[in-house]
């Protein structure tokens, strides 16, 4: 009996101390939450309670972009789990060293980590977390620009938020949508996705961490730039950079100077934005946002075309290959593809501009960047798409003129619209 009370009260204490740190954390004393929590996993010999405050290290070295620490705990995490011998512990830390290895651009692990979620045997508790693992799965095909699968995952983790009445995965998976009609220049639709999250904020994000409000703010600026609206752009990315900084949110941070960069390219001031993009590759390179890198690279890439630097143009353009092709990001190769072919074009190099011209054209027919009714390319200019339940995308426009039966696709019969 004595043993048990000592075990129980055990037990009560580390639980008072993840408490401690998560009061500290949410007061912004990030440093001083760690601290407790790393005495916390020294000392307990509560497995469970081992298991509580690595997630715990786990988000909160996320947010701060230490993504290999993040690492690190997940996998000492699933170690624990394995202890307690219960599948929901389980998938959880799958689900955890998942989101790790997206965060460090591991996108084919992490597609791997997410089916081994999704194929456990779980309760309630599990099924409740495949939502998150839908979400983590479609982000890791969008980085590899598997936009059909990227697209079908999304749905999926949008159907659980609305089933559970999740509102704050729903924001998530809006935030995601953003970027993903971002990506294949549906301007409408990647501006409509943010605001709906930035609705949900509004409207049930009272006792949220504010990072949902930034991250919402974010993808409306990239959204608000890309529709030529720079003055709205910058408003919201003031917002994102002003919590971020609040927060120590560094990943938030370097997306946000990456924006701030890209609306001053916008307009034409390269002096203003090239401080920016430094700034930025400075902290995508800290914390190994390499899918970030790639699009600061190219974000400089243009500023010296702009400049008529060509031969620099071209140095950023090879350091983004080799990041790109590490990736496996077939949508960052064929962006660098096309700004070759105009480098090539002013130079007056045909053999070389033939070259980009063909691998360009490979990089649409591998990615199925075209509409499968008209023949024309997805993603090359700004135009309102639409997906079907089987998550093919094509032209708005098409379909309503169309009115065709089946995915020209994969020749599925129903043609109602898709789920987003």
């Amino acid at each position: 009996m004595r043993l048990f009370n000592a075990w129980e009260m055990g037990q009560d204490q580390t639980k008072q101390q993840i408490e401690k740190g998560l009061h500290l954390y949410q007061s912004n004393q990030t440093e001083k939450a760690l601290r407790v929590w790393m005495r916390v996993l020294e000392k307990s010999a509560d497995p469970a309670g081992r298991f509580r405050v690595l997630g715990c290290l786990i988000t909160a070295h996320a947010e701060m972009g230490r993504y290999k620490d993040m690492l690190k705990f997940a996998v000492v995490q699933i170690d624990t789990a394995r202890e307690l011998e219960d599948p929901d512990y389980l998938t959880e830390s799958y689900l955890n060293l998942a989101r790790s290895n997206e965060k460090l651009c591991e996108f084919q692990k992490t597609i791997s980590y997410c089916k081994t979620c999704l194929n456990m045997q779980g309760t309630t508790v599990s099924l409740q977390l495949n939502g998150q693992v839908s979400l983590s799965m479609g982000n890791a095909f969008l980085g590899l620009s598997i936009f059909q699968k990227a697209l079908e995952c999304f749905e999926k983790a949008l159907r659980y938020a609305h089933n559970n009445d999740d509102k704050m995965l729903e924001c998530r998976v809006c935030c995601s949508l953003g970027n993903f009609y971002a990506q294949i220049k549906d301007y409408e639709k990647a501006l409509f996705f943010p605001c709906k999250a930035a609705e949900l904020v509004n409207d049930y994000g009272k006792g949220w961490s504010l990072k949902y409000r930034a991250m919402s703010q974010y993808h409306m600026a990239v959204a608000y730039r890309k529709l030529g609206r720079l003055a709205d752009a910058m408003d919201c990315c003031e917002e994102s950079m002003k919590i971020a900084l609040q927060h120590g949110d560094r990943p938030l941070q370097a997306l946000c100077l990456l924006c701030f960069a890209d609306i001053h390219r916008s307009r034409k001031d390269v002096q203003t934005a090239f401080p920016r993009y430094d700034s930025s590759m400075s902290i995508m390179t800290e914390i190994g946002n390499r899918l970030g890198l790639i699009q600061v690279l190219l974000g400089m890439t243009k500023c010296w075309m702009i400049q008529k630097e060509l031969d620099k143009a071209l140095e950023s353009i090879e350091k983004a290959q080799e990041l790109a092709e590490g990736l496996g990001n077939k949508l960052g190769l064929l962006k660098l593809h096309c700004l070759c072919e105009r480098i090539y074009r002013t130079k007056g190099q045909q053999r070389e501009l033939r070259d980009h011209v063909v691998k360009f054209h490979e990089c649409v027919e591998e990615m199925e960047l075209y509409c499968g009714m008209c023949g024309e390319s997805i993603g090359e200019k700004n135009n309102q798409l639409q997906a079907l339940p089987c998550s093919h995308f094509f032209h708005l426009k098409c379909l309503q003129t169309n009115g065709t039966r089946g995915c020209p696709n994969c020749r599925r019969l129903s043609v109602k619209p898709g789920y987003v």
